[in-house]
């Protein structure tokens, strides 16, 4: 089934157009990515599909059944609610029919009611339809959902109290994103989901994407997270729109194909122009030949003619270069422990970095990553430890917050005055370098935007030709195309790299190591992110496997045992594969207990039973005995799903 549709759109803002005959359809359960440069025109086009937007021409086909959920890249919850109560405001309808289904089981109830069949009747099949609803709509698990996506978003249990105002930023976007999922519209808009999510989170969300029972769109500049959730990818570049079926790694293959297509054609093409002209320019002024080449002319002008497959999209140029050597020994930490004004965040950190090594940090959100980063360049005291360099090392710090990019200065005068002896042809050319041309070096660096002051931030770099580089989140404002010259520039690197990043594509292409950061300090995995995932996963279950041989070895009474990780892993497990059964089997008996109420309901609407008093008071008991049972069994489920969700 068709869930939108998008025919010939067109936008423009005054003179300017930004889509131009935009063709697009999503199918029910398709998972579709958006992708472009930024000002391509991406979020444009999902705000005017979410209404939010007015369009120049076009049309936009939805089902008048089609509940569309959007999420802005900016959203985020303000309310003056807890964290829980805002996500029950999701449910008040259900609420609203838990409210009539009590209700009208009071009424049923009533001895008096036995006396009109045909009142009575009619309750029981409201009844009947009620309680379908109620159960088709996720009446009897909506509370355990919530407390699954709340904590799949890093919302523990004990944030559920906490209001909403009283969070930060970051954990609001988390909110409204988790609200939405929650709302399980038909058809879901999601603009730079992954934003403020760290690996952990990111993980959880490709899951609960893939099994979603609805269509998504998706605009995003995680190309890992697009290649775990996609099927369909549309590229929007120069105003069109174009489909490529398969993930974001199958779309850059066939693009490229494509091009490789498109230039030949291109230049097939251009040959046969330059012939046209030359003939015309030969001809038109003869006599003999002027009627042929007025042909030609007429020809030139009416065929539309192909343009460049590279247009006018232009690429940033990065190259690092090293002005020196360093020594073989880059970066010793010992005991390191981090953190601000006397406050730990990790401790027991050590790291040692060789010359050539690519080490990504990784480690989920508020364990230190920046905070390390920043206390091994000198810009955050650490709380203990040691931090050693070694001959030669020259560190170039790039800074996610960009924080040291808010003068008041105009782009060039930023470059000009920390490289006064270059001349402003070299300023202006490595400025242009990095798509600032004309009047866009005469722009004040604090106005600048944040895919703009990443940019400057990278020339600044370039120009310092450090031999080690410490990267702070280096792809965060990037659009696609630059993050790719990004690596392509780093993979040529001939220094040291150290790097934080939540981009695991990036990790892929660049990180020979991988070092995990936790509160109690740090371990190393020696390969990308896709080898430090596997590693991970191997040791953990090495690690259970030593467990239970241990334990069965030496057991030891449960009261004296020092719990480990490890062991608790095991117990954790058995006790969700415990659980699940209970579950299973309480479900089993819950449809027994359904299919007796049915049965039970059909019995009194029986005009041979109401008549007779005494059978119609036993069944009644019967009905009222198997609802009562049935409500047991649907407490403890709702209890065992709570405590399946807070493993």
């Amino acid at each position: 089934m068709i869930v939108l549709q998008v025919n010939q759109l067109y936008k423009s803002y005054i003179a300017d157009e930004i889509l131009s005959g935009v063709k697009l359809e999503v199918q029910h359960r398709d998972r579709v990515a958006l992708v472009g440069r930024n000002g391509a025109g991406k979020s444009t086009l999902l705000k005017i599909i979410a209404g939010q937007l007015s369009y120049d021409s076009g049309d936009i086909i939805m089902p008048k059944d089609i509940h569309l959920g959007y999420l802005d890249q900016h959203a985020g919850l303000d309310s003056d609610l807890s964290v829980w109560d805002e996500m029950m405001t999701i449910f008040e309808p259900l609420k609203a029919l838990e409210t009539t289904m009590r209700s009208l089981e009071q009424r049923m109830a009533d001895p008096d009611i036995y006396n009109d069949a045909e009142q009575y009747a009619k309750i029981m099949a409201d009844y009947d339809q009620l309680q379908h609803d109620f159960k088709a709509r996720g009446g009897y698990q909506y509370e355990a959902d919530t407390r699954g996506v709340l904590h799949g978003m890093q919302f523990p249990r004990e944030m559920f109290d906490q209001p909403i105002n009283s969070l930060s930023g970051g954990q609001r976007t988390r909110l409204a994103l988790a609200k939405l999922l929650l709302s399980k519209p038909e058809l879901l808009i999601l603009d730079e989901p992954t934003n403020h999510l760290d690996i952990e989170t990111l993980s959880w969300l490709e899951n609960y994407l893939k099994n979603y029972d609805g269509a998504i769109l998706i605009v995003s500049h995680d190309r890992y997270f697009l290649d775990q959730v996609v099927s369909i990818v549309y590229e929007v570049s120069r105003h069109h729109v174009s489909k490529f079926s398969g993930n974001y790694s199958d779309y850059l293959d066939q693009k490229a194909k494509n091009y490789e297509l498109d230039v030949k054609r291109y230049e097939k093409e251009q040959s046969e122009k330059a012939k046209l002209e030359q003939f015309v320019e030969k001809n038109i002024a003869r006599a003999s030949s002027t009627k042929m080449a007025q042909s030609r002319r007429k020809m030139l002008e009416r065929r539309e003619w192909m343009e460049s497959p590279l247009g006018d999209e232009k690429s940033a140029t990065l190259t690092f270069e090293i002005e020196r050597q360093s020594g073989n020994d880059v970066l010793s930490v010992d005991n390191l422990a981090i953190g601000y004004d006397d406050k730990l965040i990790s401790e027991n950190i050590q790291l040692r970095e060789y010359r050539e090594d690519r080490i990504a940090l990784v480690g989920p959100n508020g364990v230190g990553k920046s905070t390390l980063l920043k206390t091994i360049v000198g810009d955050q005291p650490k709380l203990a430890g040691e931090v050693r360099f070694g001959t030669n090392v020259q560190i170039g710090y790039y800074d996610q917050e960009l924080a040291k990019l808010t003068s008041n200065r105009t782009v060039i005068k930023e470059i000009w005055d920390e490289w006064p002896l270059m001349n402003e042809k070299d300023v202006r050319s490595v400025l242009g370098r990095f798509l600032f041309s004309g009047d866009d070096v005469e722009k004040i660096v604090s106005d600048l935007s944040g895919g703009e002051k990443a940019r400057l931030a990278l020339a600044k770099l370039m120009l310092e030709k450090n031999n080690f580089l410490v990267l702070d989140e280096p792809t965060n404002h990037l659009d696609l195309d630059s993050k790719e010259v990004l690596e392509n520039a780093l993979i040529d690197y001939q220094g040291t790299l150290l790097f934080v990043s939540h981009d695991r594509y990036f990790i892929n292409r660049i990180a020979t190591k991988v070092v995990e950061l936790s509160h109690d300090g740090t371990f190393e995995y020696l390969g990308d992110y896709d080898y430090y995932v596997e590693k991970k996963l191997e040791l953990e279950e090495i690690a259970l496997e030593k467990a239970a041989e241990e334990q069965a070895k030496h057991p030891t009474p449960v009261k004296e045992k020092k719990a480990t990780n490890t062991s608790i892993d095991k117990e954790a497990k058995k006790k969700e594969r415990s659980l699940r059964r209970k579950i299973e089997t309480l479900e089993a008996d819950m449809a027994t207990f359904d299919a007796q109420i049915v049965e039970y309901e059909q019995q009194l609407c029986d005009p041979d039973v109401y008549s007779d008093h005494e059978k119609t008071l036993t069944i009644q008991s019967a009905l009222d005995d198997a609802k009562e049972q049935k409500d047991t069994l649907e407490m403890e489920w709702l209890e065992l799903n709570e405590e399946l969700e807070a493993l």
